[in-house]
């Protein structure tokens, strides 16, 4: 049984900590502020729609106090955070330990991977709609949940120690697979939500108005279709319709959810504009491909930018 650290423990760590936890597995987590009190004092708590209402208690830690080992870490903070964290994967890593990332956006792995080059990192992502809903307490909605995870080409992890935790992680009810193309399947999930965040900010709607036809579908799709073109000259090969398959699965989310960059703009917190809109433009220029919508974009929200990096 492996043991686990969550270096994030909000929707997304926080969510796949509980499940852990709840199925009997050793699970520390990263927090911060008042949520790392509420967990310390009264448990990690999870508000699911998909497995009912649990409390469990696990082991919580600031970043800088974390001094213990782990065999998987998943890390699962802010894209603009993992500068902050480096310290404690690197602390917390041995030789045989698998650094699992589930951010959202591209190329996370290797970036990980440079600024601890002990660790064997690997690449992930997630589908799941959660978010902490009060301090200690994560809230799940709807059925969708499927976690991904892969190592590079080039790294040559054997695929036995990536499928040791795929097995546990289904065991805790954490659908999920190991893929055979994770440059693929980040690239993918990278794509969805950079266009999903992007026009649901842009047309200020929420789930329901990229569901169904319309202006904001409309952008939806082209910013989706951009994308795949971005995708295709990095050499990766989709085998589909990009705009169709972010359609169908917006449509699998709650309608009256919100994107996480669109609800972070607008409670004046630092988002991940950065990663979901502009890396995205400057990866279609180094490229040589065109991103006219996302360039649209860009303009309207190239204050945001400038304010963020104040």
């Amino acid at each position: 049984m492996h043991k686990y650290l969550v270096v994030g423990t909000g929707g997304v760590g926080g969510t796949l900590a509980a499940y852990l936890a709840c199925a009997g597995y050793s699970v520390d987590c990263i927090a911060r502020g008042a949520h790392l009190d509420a967990i310390r004092s009264r448990g990690l708590s999870l508000r699911s729609d998909r497995v009912g209402n649990h409390t469990v208690k696990v082991e919580a830690f600031t970043a800088e106090e974390y001094n213990r080992k782990a065999d998987v870490i998943l890390v699962c903070v802010k894209g603009y955070s993992l500068d902050s964290v480096a310290d404690v994967i690197a602390r917390a890593a041995k030789p045989e330990t698998l650094v699992i990332p589930i951010l959202n956006v591209y190329g996370t792995g290797p970036r990980i991977a440079r600024l601890v080059p002990s660790a064997t990192v690997l690449d992930g992502l997630i589908y799941v709609a959660s978010y902490v809903s009060a301090h200690g307490e994560i809230t799940q909605k709807g059925g969708i949940m499927k976690m991904i995870f892969g190592a590079r080409p080039e790294q040559g992890v054997a695929v036995e120690r990536m499928q040791s935790v795929s097995d546990e992680l289904s065991a805790a009810g954490i659908p999920n697979e190991v893929s055979a193309d994770i440059n693929r399947d980040t690239f993918i999930k990278w794509a969805y939500i950079s266009a999903t965040n992007c026009a649901g900010l842009y047309h200020n709607v929420t789930m329901g108005g990229l569901q169904f036809p319309g202006e904001a579908q409309e952008m939806f799709r082209a910013l989706s279709c951009e994308a795949q073109a971005v995708g295709e000259a990095l050499g990766i090969e989709f085998g589909m319709r990009l705009d169709d398959y972010n359609v169908e699965v917006a449509r699998s989310i709650n309608p009256e959810s919100t994107a996480s960059t669109q609800e972070d703009v607008a409670a004046g917190r630092q988002s991940e504009i950065q990663g979901m809109l502009f890396d995205m433009v400057d990866l279609g220029r180094k490229v040589g491909v065109p991103t006219p919508t996302y360039d649209v974009a860009a303009e309207r929200f190239a204050n945001l930018k400038k304010k963020e990096k104040q």
